[in-house]
């Protein structure tokens, strides 16, 4: 399932993260949904690995604290998205402040949900640049008031674009050295606010496999948003290829929670805010040309806890914690066929 398995120090590959808001595993046309299409964020199932049993939390900040440190998020001290519940705590270790220390030029661009103020905010826990929104939710999708690096700053037009358009300046201007860009995503979370370029095809469009107490508006609202990150996908994956970076970068995709809403999921019972399946379970994908070989789909369990330690196996980066990953490296599963061959 691999070319290679070792990663020299100086030849380590950059990590590019994409996070979805409010994404359910069923909101692609990769699993199945006949109401939308995604061909770029498909793509990267085709040409890298997907994970069939990949696993997060019921709602945002709790995913995002277990993603950056590896470890349950109630150990981090994250037991909520408002109120103070958010915060992270101090005394937890992200990858990001591994992945800095180590020689990455690292940037987060979108919505961060892990504590509003320094020491909580992103510069504060490994991020040199910082270009978005902290809170849980942001009322205004339309070149919104945001902050750069701790400073006010007006958006420039849709606010998923926008910050698309950044992370992508920030990858053309640091393209020399290896970088971590993390782009979580605002979308499709409320409000649902989409340019009429992505919501014109749905708005007379009659959708297939519905489920109970499904509200179409907010359905085709939430669609058409996916098919607007699908395109972001597709502009920041093309710039890698012309940057000559595709075989250089992992890519890795997933959201933080199911649908916000009833509508398709693949027959799953649940939804944000739920434990049940429809609530927790996330697509996911890695690609990373030419050293994973695309197609394969894991079975396996596995989730947002194991990222951290994952990306720690494949950069060859030792890290020793006082507090212990409740997460596992997923390269076993990923490397299978080097292993296999003593690799």
């Amino acid at each position: 399932m691999a070319c290679k398995s070792e990663v020299k120090e100086l030849d380590r590959p950059n990590i590019l993260i994409i996070l979805s808001d409010d994404q359910g595993w069923g909101d692609l046309s990769f699993t199945g949904n006949p109401n939308l299409q995604t061909p770029n964020i498909d793509k990267l199932g085709v040409d890298g690995i997907s994970f069939d049993r990949f696993y997060v939390s019921p709602v945002c900040s709790p995913t995002r604290a277990e993603m950056l440190t590896g470890r349950y998020h109630m150990r981090g001290g994250v037991s909520g998205t408002s109120a103070g519940q958010e915060r992270l705590d101090l005394d937890e270790v992200t990858f990001a402040e591994v992945l800095q220390k180590s020689g990455y030029v690292t940037g987060a661009f979108g919505k961060w949900h892990n504590g509003m103020q320094h020491p909580y905010h992103p510069n504060a826990r490994g991020f040199d640049e910082f270009y978005g929104f902290c809170s849980g939710h942001w009322g205004d999708y339309f070149s919104p008031p945001l902050e750069h690096n701790g400073k006010p700053i007006q958006g420039e037009g849709f606010l998923a674009n926008d910050l698309t358009s950044k992370a992508m300046a920030f990858i053309e201007q640091n393209q020399e050295q290896p970088f971590l860009v993390y782009l979580p995503l605002n979308t499709p979370h409320s409000p649902m606010q989409v340019p009429d370029r992505w919501y014109d095809s749905f708005a007379n469009k009659a959708l297939d496999s519905l489920v109970n107490d499904e509200d179409q508006v907010f359905t085709k609202a939430a669609l058409a948003m996916c098919e607007n990150i699908d395109w972001n996908v597709g502009r920041i994956m093309d710039q890698l290829k012309a940057l000559n970076l595709e075989e250089n970068t992992i890519v890795i995709y997933f959201s933080d929670n199911g649908p916000n809403s009833f509508r398709w999921n693949g027959g799953m019972k649940g939804r944000k805010g739920s434990t049940e399946e429809g609530g927790v379970r996330s697509p996911f994908f890695m690609q990373w040309k030419g050293t994973i070989i695309g197609g394969d789909v894991v079975k396996e369990i596995s989730g947002a806890i194991d990222l951290f330690p994952t990306l720690m196996d494949m950069l060859g980066l030792a890290h020793k914690s006082v507090k212990p990953f409740d997460g596992i490296s997923l390269k076993p599963l990923i490397f299978k066929e080097a292993k296999k061959l003593g690799g």
